[in-house]
């Protein structure tokens, strides 16, 4: 037994088809959608989103008046919790950091969209992204590596980052819809925080398949049981396809349900999800608001 094997060996696979998780957590999310679908709910929900802008187009001047409106968050909503974080291209960390002024990490993405790069560009990426000021690193799991059983290289890379990010949180994307079953997200899951994720995350939000409700279920178990044998909280964050209040509330329904209250906290519980800001807000004010 070579010791992947015996890592996994540790953890439940069992009911893992598709149809068992489905069913699971579509149950969890209805038991739980009702009590959780109300006005407390949705301003708690704002406080756990990392609000992004990874675009082709994005600038100097597209990323300073992003954060702008960050910075002008409370004026216009003093009653209001404000996100988690803002998260940029490597390059824009230095802007973010010189006029950002609310108390919001900074975080970053490292091998995005698109893993295909050398590790050593993975690790300086990290390195300058730190250096320059980001507090969270958002890097994607080598998918096509992990999916060939290369686990020895794909944990080697996730440490070597890891390394690179010093004391910055190491956020590994497990883009779950190229992940053949809910077993492989399971193994995706496992590896990533054996090799020192701090938060496993669903997806880039740039594949076809994005974010589903048994991806997090099988994410949020395997952070579970991983809790239960290391007593090391990991946290899950949900990304891509996420824009509807009920979206949020039925993702936030499923954590609470697997993992509990203790995990729903910015600590451990992101969304990746922008444009879920501005439902949100119309949501809590009940009148249409396009802020973001």
């Amino acid at each position: 037994m070579d010791r992947f094997e015996e890592l996994f060996s540790k953890y439940d696979f069992s009911n893992l088809d598709f149809e068992s998780v489905s069913t699971k957590a579509h149950q969890l999310v209805k038991d739980g959608f009702e009590r959780n679908n109300d006005k407390a709910i949705y301003s708690k929900l704002l406080s756990f989103i990392d609000i992004t802008s990874l675009n082709f187009g994005d600038s100097y001047d597209s990323i300073i008046s992003f954060v702008n409106k960050i910075n002008a968050f409370d004026d216009h909503f003093e009653i209001i919790p404000h996100p988690a974080a803002i998260c940029v291209f490597p390059a824009f960390v230095p802007i973010v950091k010189d006029n950002l002024q609310e108390n919001l990490d900074i975080a970053s993405v490292i091998g995005f969209p698109y893993p295909h790069t050398f590790t050593e560009v993975k690790i300086a990426e990290a390195a300058m992204s730190v250096m320059e000021g980001a507090s969270e690193i958002d890097y994607v799991l080598p998918s096509a590596s992990f999916l060939a059983g290369n686990y020895d290289d794909v944990y080697m890379e996730l440490t070597e980052v890891k390394s690179a990010c010093q004391n910055a949180k190491l956020k590994v994307i497990l883009e779950t819809g190229l992940l053949n079953s809910p077993e492989m997200i399971k193994k995706a899951s496992i590896l990533s925080m054996a090799a020192g994720a701090d938060f496993i995350k669903t997806s880039t939000g740039k594949y076809s398949i994005n974010a589903t409700l048994e991806a997090v279920y099988v994410m949020a178990t395997a952070i579970k049981e991983f809790n239960q044998l290391n007593s090391s909280k990991v946290g899950l964050k949900v990304a891509g396809g996420v824009s509807t209040t009920s979206d949020a509330v039925s993702y936030y329904s499923l954590v609470n349900a697997v993992l509990g209250e203790e995990w729903l906290t910015p600590d451990y519980f992101r969304i990746g999800a922008s444009k879920l800001v501005n439902h949100l807000l119309s949501s809590i004010s009940g009148k249409d608001i396009a802020y973001f």
